[in-house]
């Protein structure tokens, strides 16, 4: 599919653009992260009530992380936000077979269990939409220096939008503190990017923001089938 070239365009123009092409077919996937956050907010000022918003209840996520969604809800009632589960017999049958922290063992296990707590719910998620917008920013991490504003994502099958490509930490942190957004306490102690509380840890003065996520394994290796090419 020709996509428009939307490169020139900032964070909000890219959100009216999605929503006036796709209404209800274009979901923003948030997991209450600062990007993520940010979108939100935008959303909620530029039409709440068309805009689809979804969250994955992975069944190991930070109970800060809830708190966020409790401020959403209260802060902005108009902006539904509709979660997704794991399913429940994949989940049982993988933790009876490889133990509930796997993913410490290999990095396929990791995957194994990325795969039935993240990504087959997303594909749930996506199956009843043509678009999806995402919080990816270029500087992020190795895996997403290429990232575009507007793309089609393979993966999914879909149209991807990443508003916040050029968007620096700062600009995300500048947004949060001038509109007065909800955001994940973590984020005060030194967590940049959160997932799920055991893959998560603090960074290190001088390491990379997603440096906390999945520690142990190398920087080219970190991504979990969300955005994958």
């Amino acid at each position: 599919m020709t996509l428009p070239d939307l490169e020139s365009k900032n964070a909000q123009e890219v959100l009216r653009y999605a929503l006036e092409q796709y209404g209800s077919k274009v979901g923003l996937a948030t997991s209450f992260g600062a990007e993520d956050v940010v979108l939100m907010d935008m959303l909620g000022r530029i039409d709440a009530e068309k805009a689809y918003v979804f969250t994955l209840d992975t069944g190991r996520l930070p109970y800060e992380t809830y708190d966020v969604l409790d401020a959403f809800r209260k802060k902005y009632p108009a902006l539904k936000v509709h979660v997704f589960c794991p399913n429940t017999a994949a989940l049982e049958a993988m933790v009876a077979e490889h133990g509930p922290n796997l993913f410490y063992e290999s990095i396929d296990n990791r995957k194994k269990c990325c795969n039935v707590r993240k990504v087959e719910p997303l594909k749930r998620a996506l199956s009843q939409l043509d678009a999806w917008i995402t919080g990816l920013r270029r500087e992020q991490s190795v895996t997403r220096t290429e990232v575009l504003k507007v793309e089609n994502d393979t993966a999914f099958n879909l149209i991807k939008f990443n508003p916040l490509a050029d968007w620096s930490e700062q600009d995300v942190w500048d947004y949060i503190r001038q509109n007065d957004v909800p955001y994940n306490a973590l984020h005060d102690k030194n967590y940049p990017s959160i997932g799920c509380a055991p893959c998560t840890r603090a960074v290190q003065e001088g390491e990379d923001v997603r440096a906390g996520r999945w520690w142990w394994e190398t920087p080219e290796q970190k991504e979990c089938g969300l955005h994958a090419k």
